[in-house]
């Protein structure tokens, strides 16, 4: 267990690498772009006062941009990386042997993907990443609390729907055991997501390709973390199983 927990936390290292690459690579251009915008926004309201009220003024800036994309992201990827390696490690433990006689390289792709459906894909498809300048201060805390809900949910769901799956499997088979199981996900998933309020608060005139743009990137650095955490687990734990069992 604490091999595969620190292996776990090394792929998680080195999976929060190459995330961090494709952060600055594809996803700093489109916050870059919207700060611009947010800036020019901002300055357009403070050149022209409403009401004869004074113009506000700049707020400090605590952390410059400087080290929020670099220094700052590097280091909250990489400890997000580690710490989601150590949880995947434990999981990968725990469902070794307990979901049939899957290889470690299929078992930590099945793991990886269903983690990154539930952590990632489901949630943010009902409150979706946003870039700078969208987005009200004063709701921080409601958005925070409904995207860890629908977060709470999903988890939820994925695990119920795992357990229904092993439960049915000995009466209806691997494939409908499946479907039935993936079926009643969807549904729990879709109703949870209707009764949960959605949120306006994209700003009118903001680009709706940078935010489309902003989005897919932001999508596509949890992409490369899980599928690099997943693939690398599962090669270093399976070879690490055939070195054991070398004559």
């Amino acid at each position: 267990m604490s091999s595969l927990l620190v292996r776990g936390m090394l792929v998680g290292i080195v999976a929060g690498l190459l995330a961090f690459g494709f952060a600055k690579l594809v996803g700093e251009p489109r916050i870059e772009r919207a700060i611009a915008f947010e800036s020019a926004h901002e300055a357009m309201h403070m050149a022209a006062p409403q009401h004869g009220a004074p113009a506000a003024e700049e707020e400090p800036e605590l952390v410059s941009r400087g080290t929020q994309a670099g220094i700052g992201l590097l280091t909250g990827i990489l400890l997000y990386g580690m710490a989601m390696g150590g949880l995947f490690s434990l999981i990968f433990a725990y469902a070794h042997g307990r979901l049939g006689p899957a290889s470690p390289r299929a078992l930590a792709a099945l793991i990886a993907a269903a983690a990154f459906l539930a952590l990632v894909v489901i949630p943010g498809l009902k409150y979706p990443a946003n870039p700078p300048a969208v987005g009200n201060a004063d709701t921080i805390g409601l958005r925070t609390q409904l995207f860890f809900a629908m977060l709470a949910l999903s988890l939820a769901a994925t695990v119920a729907a795992v357990a229904a799956g092993r439960r049915l499997l000995p009466r209806f088979g691997a494939w409908n055991a499946a479907l039935i199981a993936g079926a009643g996900f969807l549904l729990v998933i879709a109703g949870g997501a209707a009764l949960l309020p959605d949120l306006e608060e994209v700003p009118a005139g903001f680009p709706a390709v940078i935010l489309w743009q902003f989005r897919i990137a932001a999508l596509g650095v949890q992409l490369v973390l899980w599928a690099a955490l997943g693939l690398l687990f599962g090669w270093l734990t399976e070879r690490n199983k055939r070195a054991a069992f070398r004559p």
